[in-house]
């Protein structure tokens, strides 16, 4: 791969990650209370269902994700996820120190699972990729074109994996000139958001069943 087209396609993750959606809102929470690795874990999460998708989408597996039976599960099990973890934030809002809020009472006690669990039941995550491997895919003229697109989107995972990590540095150090109320109000703002995500999910996948 070309210097030029690696620096492009990483570019090209910085970019479509960098928009605020249920991933990023979730490794903010985790990083403001948890700090970098925590939310470093919820990105890597993420980071592995998108190579999942990417994976099963180069074996040709496109037209099984975008069944409407598929996206339907998909849809209802996204919703799920992003209303609880929405819930839960809104609750540590009303905590007396949301901070130190006991990790072990939540469902994904592991920032890496929920980052996972995200990403793999958002119907956007299989759009997304199917785009992004189908244009790079259709800018390829030789005979490997297929593993000229594939390695061409783990490249763009390289931007998404920089996004991550500055996003988790920034958290780190900016954690300590946040004080226990201001985190309690992120994380009111951050579940509002969540809770907006996944009725939004819903709403989009209520269409598809009637």
């Amino acid at each position: 791969m070309e210097k030029y087209t690696l620096l492009q396609n990483i570019l090209l993750g910085l970019t479509l990650a960098a928009p605020i959606g249920p991933v990023n809102v979730e490794i903010i929470k985790r990083g403001l209370r948890s700090g970098f690795k925590q939310a470093f874990l919820t990105g890597a999460g993420a980071m592995c269902a998108d190579t999942t998708y990417l994976i099963l989408i180069f074996f040709g597996l496109t037209a099984f994700l975008n069944n409407d039976a598929m996206k339907i599960v998909l849809g209802i099990a996204g919703s799920f996820i992003l209303v609880y973890l929405g819930a839960v934030s809104v609750k540590e809002f009303f905590k007396v120190s949301p901070v130190n809020k006991n990790p072990s009472q939540r469902l994904f006690k592991s920032s890496f699972v929920a980052g996972f669990a995200l990403a793999i039941s958002s119907p956007m995550t299989i759009v997304w990729w199917t785009g992004v491997f189908g244009a790079l895919l259709a800018s390829q003229a030789h005979p490997q074109a297929n593993f000229s697109a594939f390695f061409s989107c783990l490249s763009i995972l390289l931007g998404c994996c920089l996004w991550v990590f500055s996003l988790a540095s920034t958290l780190h150090w900016g954690k300590k000139f946040i004080n226990e109320k201001m985190t309690g109000t992120i994380s009111l703002i951050a579940g509002i958001f969540l809770i907006g995500f996944g009725i939004y999910f819903l709403c989009r996948t209520t269409k598809l069943i009637l």
